[in-house]
């Protein structure tokens, strides 16, 4: 489904006559909110005409996850940059033993993709996956492309989130080789306020690089000295 950001217009092929009245009514609401979060995001960065709003909505498809419902699966070629919309989307590797190595969480207003992936175009290293059921907007690296030619500003927005991306990178790598596990989870919480109380403890426990059973332990103690 693509968006429009004349809350007025759904880009899809749609009729009051196929569907209930009161639910058109409401999915006109959900893409209206849906563009406005976005179009807010973008706006921290650079400014848009009404036009090139048009065009960047235009480019934009929506998406619902359900829990546990994969984006992306190792191996694959990453061909969206994704910006939640609801929810919570996990970037994970699982090792040879099948245990789960999380590098980042995407929630509300955050965006997420396979960078190594995205950016070569060969089969990506990062699974992606929902944690919570979601609702995303999808921008294809084909139509990134052309926002690159016909609205050049939308250049300097996209390096700014790499350059942010790269730079949480190096910061998790520092983390874990530098910081001790409680250090870790402080940041954690620091970083996803929002989620300290709504993740499963064992995805908290395979962001931080710890096991379930040692972080429950450590969780407790924390717990009991505050």
């Amino acid at each position: 489904m693509q968006v429009s950001s004349d809350s007025t217009i759904a880009l899809v092929y749609l009729s009051t006559d196929s569907i209930n009245f009161k639910h058109f009514l409401l999915l006109m609401v959900k893409i209206h909110l849906f563009v406005n979060l976005i179009l807010q995001n973008v706006a921290k960065h650079i400014q848009l005409t009404a036009a090139e709003t048009d065009l960047f909505s235009s480019s934009l498809e929506t998406r619902t996850l359900k829990s546990k419902q994969f984006l992306l699966e190792e191996g694959q070629i990453c061909k969206h940059s994704t910006f939640v919309q609801s929810g919570c989307l996990k970037g994970f590797t699982v090792d040879k033993n099948g245990f789960e190595h999380i590098l980042s969480f995407a929630t509300t207003g955050w965006w997420i993709a396979d960078m190594y992936s995205l950016i070569t175009q060969q089969p990506g290293q990062l699974n992606i996956q929902a944690s919570s059921p979601s609702e995303v907007l999808l921008l294809s690296k084909t139509n990134q492309e052309k926002l690159y030619r016909e609205v050049p500003k939308f250049e300097r927005f996209f390096r700014i989130l790499t350059e942010n991306s790269l730079v949480a990178s190096q910061q998790r790598v520092v983390d874990n080789l530098s910081l001790s596990a409680e250090e870790r989870y402080e940041h954690f919480c620091e970083k996803y306020p929002s989620l300290v109380q709504s993740l499963p403890q064992k995805e908290i426990a395979a962001y931080i690089g710890v096991t379930p059973e040692f972080f429950s332990k450590m969780r407790s103690r924390l717990l009991k000295g505050r």
